[in-house]
């Protein structure tokens, strides 16, 4: 005679499914200023930015995000970020020009630098909020913010320094073409970037320390 089968524990509970306009401030003023923002930030308790529950995303598992949309939004980040730069060139601003040279190097080397600070953020470039900064001389100025996604609560802030190009020739050139004119801000005829720039990066859901990268 066959054995009755096994009494099942219906006591016992299913197991759980797994959550799925221009400013100009001097370099140490610029560092400064983003240390004292972010110490404020970490001491409130009401902040919206440390609310990451829109993105569906655990802050603190640590693992590096992957995306394979991410390619697209990084072109659609760069893509930005040149046309804030030309927009710029209309402004009384250190990009005041008739026309800019932006190098095709430069903008692959934003890029690459992007997709590797954005690879450990809960969010990955999508919650990115970037600053565009120009140096000239001791002091940085404004070009301008946008965000990577606009519908999402950024997660890090990146302020981007770029440079003007100093070497070489180009500087003897453009002064050559520069209108003199006490009155009003001189319009040079061009304006190259450079290769180099700086970029920092401070997390906007905890507390770290600024880390800057000289590129």
């Amino acid at each position: 005679m066959p054995a009755p089968p096994a009494p099942t524990d219906v006591s016992r509970p299913p197991p759980s499914p797994v959550d799925d306009s221009p400013r100009r401030l001097s370099w140490g003023k610029l560092v400064q200023r983003l240390t004292s923002s972010s110490s404020m930030e970490s001491g409130s308790d009401g902040g919206s930015r440390s609310d990451l529950s829109d993105s569906g995303s655990d802050v603190s598992a640590g693992e590096p995000f992957y995306d394979p949309m991410e390619e697209t939004v990084l072109r659609e980040v760069v893509e930005l970020i040149e046309q804030s730069l030309r927009d710029a060139k209309e402004s009384d601003c250190a990009l005041r020009c008739a026309k800019l040279l932006i190098p095709e190097k430069l903008l692959e080397h934003i890029g690459r630098e992007l997709l590797h600070l954005a690879a450990s953020e809960p969010c990955g470039l999508r919650g990115a909020l970037i600053d565009l900064c120009v140096e000239q001389g001791a002091s940085c100025e404004s070009m301008g913010q946008l965000s990577a996604d606009p519908y999402l609560v950024p997660t890090f802030q990146l302020t981007l320094v770029l440079r003007l190009e100093s070497g070489g020739l180009w500087p003897k050139i453009q002064e050559l073409f520069s209108p003199k004119s006490s009155s009003t801000p001189p319009v040079r005829q061009a304006i190259k970037l450079s290769t180099g720039f700086r970029v920092i990066k401070k997390k906007l859901y905890c507390s770290e320390e600024l880390l800057i990268e000289e590129c």
